[in-house]
């Protein structure tokens, strides 16, 4: 017997869709994730999963920008509660970073699901600019380098980052290891300097409205706001 789907709104349908959509891909992996599975899983209509996302690489699209604002949302609330100084900053966004990596298998699933897709391409360099500029925002006050080329270090920092997300996800490397490889890079990247010592044993830090800023995507790096259409994610990690 067919399933009556609950009447919801269409942003509720969405959001209860793509919920489901974390669902199958935690459990069976994108492969896994259809829009014929989704319908199914969810006691939806094949036209109603359909008239959402219309195709399996615009549900992958829309299910990977979700997962990403949850994760920059995450890192951006731990860097409100981060202590101040360069140190506690830098291991703040590697903690949160890894949390996330580990709480959320199912990004790196969808990415590598929509490898090689156009679409993907572009969503991914934006989602690696704005991680970026967050970066570069709240690390400013503790580095005497111009905008630009700490934003260039920042962008370097995340492939490693990614990398060694990778590794932790393969077990060859514990948390801590991850934590501390991940906050050395990044205070490296600051370059140093005395002025950038004195801030750092003062405690001056980024504010919120900083923090904030960068989780937005303003700044010199030239990343833009979210796209149209992409709700932002304020609870935690799937």
């Amino acid at each position: 017997m067919a399933t009556t789907p609950t009447r919801l709104s269409k942003q509720a349908r969405r959001e209860q869709l793509l919920d489901t959509a974390v669902a199958i891909v935690r459990t069976r992996g994108a492969d896994g994730l259809t829009l014929v599975t989704l319908a199914e899983e969810a006691g939806v209509s094949r036209p109603v999963v359909y008239g959402h996302f219309a195709t399996r690489p615009g549900l992958l699209l829309a299910l990977h920008r979700r997962l990403d604002e949850r994760h920059r949302a995450a890192v951006t609330r731990a860097l409100r509660s981060a202590a101040t100084g360069a140190d506690a900053v830098a291991r703040a966004i590697s903690t949160a970073y890894f949390a996330c990596a580990t709480d959320m298998p199912e990004l790196g699933a969808v990415t590598a699901a929509l490898k090689g897709s156009p679409e993907m391409e572009a969503v991914r360099h934006d989602s690696a600019d704005r991680y970026a500029e967050l970066m570069a925002t709240v690390l400013r006050p503790y580095s005497l380098l111009a905008p630009k080329d700490l934003g260039l270090r920042c962008a370097g920092v995340l492939g490693a980052a990614d990398a060694l997300a990778a590794e932790l996800n393969r077990r060859r490397a514990t948390d801590d290891e991850a934590v501390a490889a991940l906050t050395g890079l990044i205070m490296g990247s600051l370059g140093g300097g005395a002025e950038a010592g004195r801030w750092a044993e003062s405690g001056a830090g980024p504010t919120e409205t900083e923090t904030e800023a960068g989780a937005a995507g303003a700044g010199p790096a030239g990343a833009g706001p979210a796209e149209a259409g992409v709700e932002a994610e304020a609870g935690p990690g799937a």
